[in-house]
């Protein structure tokens, strides 16, 4: 049976508005001083009341309305789609975010939508990260990815940055560490010799759109998934389903 995650957290001045809600427990700073013992994300039923390791759910992009619908922000979409869905409120702004904090069933979360722009999201990341004591394998960075066919979506454990800009800045601001989970949002590839960089800011086609949306419905379960059961059979499936999903029997 898998050990249980006690974290002794403190309410940090920002955070102190929002409201206790019954079995929905929230992020908040540690005292100082106070040593986090990380075990594990399950509980043991006959343990009495627990305290979850919270999670940090960073999707990367631009801010602005320009940006709005790009390949490069899905990472932003994906964020937003899981607010959505488990009724969070993204209306904090801390280390350069734009910050959502409440929980996926009973697991703390706090939603991230870095403002520092892309190539600089580590900036927003890693001091939140170390400001709520949240573990390396407690980060779940969402992102774009042109190695991927549009709409496919992909959960790893851990990785490198595969020369994706804001990628490589949040493990730079991790101090260099790549041992966290990530989910990548296939985009596609830039066709025939088009830039890189007009490809990654262009919206997509109408078609590529439905992809996409069906693709954000199925990023969410993948996510609950993770918060509540970690790396367990069903990520696996998930990303075999994911991987064989266009393929024409």
């Amino acid at each position: 049976m898998a050990s249980t995650t006690t974290a002794h957290l403190a309410s940090p001045p920002l955070l102190s508005t929002f409201s206790t809600i019954p079995r929905r427990r929230h992020l908040a700073s540690p005292r100082r001083g106070t040593r986090l013992a990380v075990v594990a994300s399950f509980p043991d039923p006959g343990a009495g009341p627990v305290e979850y390791t919270p999670w940090l759910i960073a999707g990367l992009g631009n801010p602005g309305a320009k940006y709005h619908g790009t390949r490069h922000n899905v990472g932003f979409e994906m964020v937003d789609r899981i607010a959505r869905e488990e009724s969070i409120a993204m209306n904090t702004i801390q280390s350069k975010s734009l910050l959502g904090v409440g929980s996926i069933g009973d697991v703390p979360v706090l939603l991230v939508k870095p403002q520092s722009y892309m190539n600089y999201c580590g900036e927003a990341i890693g001091p939140l990260a170390a400001y709520y004591q949240v573990p390396l394998r407690h980060i779940l960075v969402i992102y774009d990815e042109t190695s991927l066919p549009n709409g496919v979506l992909r959960v790893q454990r851990k990785g490198g940055h595969g020369r994706h800009n804001g990628l490589q800045n949040v493990i730079e601001h991790l101090d260099g560490c790549r041992e966290f989970p990530r989910l990548s949002i296939g985009i596609g590839s830039p066709p025939g010799k088009m830039d890189a960089r007009a490809f990654l800011l262009q919206k997509f086609s109408s078609e590529e759109r439905v992809q996409i949306d069906t693709a954000l419905e199925q990023g969410v379960d993948a996510v609950r998934t993770l918060v509540l059961k970690g790396f367990s059979g069903s990520i696996e499936r998930f990303n075999l389903v994911q991987k064989y999903k266009f393929n024409r029997v």
